[in-house]
């Protein structure tokens, strides 16, 4: 008898097999395809489309999502009604530029928006997701643009995580997630639930930290310190109401730290060291946490500790082979 040979750890799974993601739990609803449409749509949906017609609109179709089933209303709005999230991340001209060129060439648009209705000064919807192909045809004097309309306002958070237009860069993701944050603290439905609750939304505590430090110092090399957060973060306990002073707190501690490592790296260019990795040098000389095994310190002991090391760094016996040893990526403009 002839044995089979073991497949080997890690190996792929035959073509075909869907793989399972790890901490992903849905499952789809059985709907087949020509269960989506719906005939009879419930009220509030009937009063939404009620609504889209009357901010000049049109309900091109109403159907359920195949994952969870939930109702949709696929339309035509005018685009100057629509208007991106106060929490979106700010537009790219180099994006737009690049949507507007292809959108001339094929002379379609063929890649509906994500909205919700809210009203705001000057339209009548939010879209989270949509913001670079809203301003193209803005741009090329569109008078419409397609959308799928998401009846429930909170989903345009979750929306962000699902958000492939553009990769966000660690200034850009950190920034979203800190006007994310303050826009969720002005819903009192929403700003009673914790910091973790929109871990989907946030992605990590160290971007929440971050974001408050970069609308104090926009110029904050964050990806230096990321390493740090990222290991010593938390999300905090608490409704996001209580949560938010503790968390510009967390930023305040990171700007003093900051002060500290810049005013190293000015002692250390005094004397005559003028190399792109003198920030991660100091970063890597005043952290604590490759020593640590387990759990880190909290941030509110953390920083302070780093803060008072790189305040306490001697330059004078700082020599060229220990800089050229921390070695790293240099200070990238953010």
């Amino acid at each position: 008898m002839v044995e089979k040979p073991k497949a080997k750890k890690g190996a792929r799974k035959p073509s075909g097999t869907p793989r399972r993601r790890r901490g992903v739990k849905l499952r789809p609803t059985e709907l087949a395809a020509t269960e989506l449409a719906i005939d009879a749509p419930a009220a509030e949906l009937v009063a939404l489309a009620d609504a889209v017609r009357s901010d000049g609109g049109a309900v091109l179709a109403t159907y359920r999502e195949p994952l969870g089933g939930h109702a949709l209303l696929f339309a035509a709005l005018p685009v100057d009604k629509v208007a991106p999230t106060p929490f979106q991340r700010d537009i790219s001209d180099a994006h737009v530029r690049r949507l507007t060129q292809a959108m001339d060439k094929t002379k379609r648009f063929l890649d509906p928006i994500i909205v919700v209705r809210e009203a705001s000064e000057g339209a009548s919807y939010w879209t989270p997701n949509g913001y670079h192909r809203l301003t193209a045809l803005k741009e090329l004097g569109a008078k419409s643009v397609l959308a799928l309309v998401v009846p429930e306002r909170a989903v345009a958070y979750q929306i962000l995580a699902l958000n492939i237009e553009k990769a966000h860069n660690l200034r850009e993701r950190a920034i979203g997630v800190r006007r994310m944050y303050v826009d969720l603290i002005g819903q009192p439905e929403l700003a009673r639930a914790g910091e973790e609750s929109y871990a989907l939304e946030f992605e990590e505590p160290a971007l929440a930290t971050l974001g408050f430090a970069y609308e104090e110092r926009g110029r904050i090399s964050g990806g230096a310190y990321h390493p740090v957060l990222r290991k010593a973060d938390r999300w905090l306990p608490g409704r996001l109401t209580d949560a938010l002073p503790q968390r510009r707190a967390r930023a305040a501690l990171l700007l003093e730290y900051d002060d500290a490592v810049t005013a190293a790296i000015a002692t250390l260019k005094a004397r005559g060291f003028n190399s792109p990795y003198l920030r991660a040098f100091v970063v890597a000389r005043t952290n604590p946490l490759r020593f640590i095994k387990g759990e880190p310190p909290p941030l509110e002991e953390l920083l302070p500790s780093m803060a008072k090391r790189a305040r306490g760094m001697d330059a004078s016996k700082i020599k060229s082979e220990d800089l050229a040893r921390a070695g790293g990526a240099p200070e990238a403009p953010e």
